[in-house]
């Protein structure tokens, strides 16, 4: 866990793509992006369907090692409004599992709009908490310090002639973009336009690694 600050929070920026609030004992996570595999399938593209496990894995995993007793998802958390219809049974109770463990919030997203949270917790459409805003996707009028997920963001470098790429948080001094944590999820480059948009001028990519974090300026 690599500590930084943000709009004069104390956070740690975990290399798994999640965010700790120590203040709360809270994990933030963003675009899980559950049984996407599943909606894949009924389109003929059949992929393994394992991804809904996969990042009920990870999450169960950060949840033991924070000990955290708050979860805030920040959006597109199901892939679509009837992921839930085809998560698989064991997984529904893992889910369910850690909805009963924590204090967990679901913020809906443009894929969940419609999610019912038919598997514990509640679900709202934003929230303020201690003068952070989160949200889904970044409100360009938004004043008020925002942290939000849905542009998937990763870093892609070219390191002694080979491609990298990873996932990353984006930041301005006001807003804080957090990468995708489901297991089957992509990105979108953390320069592309559309980000820059969301987050305002003088964004950075911010890349934790084991005991410190990598800072990468986007203007440039």
């Amino acid at each position: 866990m690599v500590p930084f600050s943000f709009s004069g929070h104390k956070f740690f920026a975990l290399p798994q793509a999640a965010l700790f609030w120590p203040a709360r004992r809270a994990l933030l996570v963003a675009d899980l992006h559950f049984e996407k595999a599943s909606w894949f399938a009924r389109l003929g593209q059949m992929l393994p369907p394992y991804d809904s496990m996969a990042t009920l894995a990870d999450l169960e995993a950060l949840v033991a090692a924070t000990d955290a007793r708050e979860l805030w998802c920040l959006g597109d958390s199901f892939h679509d409004s009837d992921g839930i219809d085809r998560m698989p049974a064991d997984a529904c109770a893992r889910l369910e599992a850690l909805t009963e463990k924590l204090d967990w919030t679901w913020i809906t997203g443009n894929h969940d709009a419609a999610f019912a949270g038919r598997c514990g917790g509640r679900v709202i459409d934003e929230a303020e908490v201690d003068g952070l805003v989160l949200r889904h996707e970044a409100d360009t009028a938004e004043t008020r310090p925002e942290l939000s997920g849905h542009f998937h963001p990763k870093l892609r470098l070219t390191v002694r002639g080979k491609r990298v790429s990873r996932r990353c948080f984006v930041a301005t001094e006001r807003k804080l973009i957090l990468p995708a944590f489901g297991a089957l999820t992509g990105g979108l480059d953390a320069g592309h336009p559309e980000i820059v948009r969301a987050v305002g001028p003088d964004a950075e990519a911010l890349v934790p690694v084991s005991d410190r974090m990598l800072r990468f300026p986007l203007a440039a």
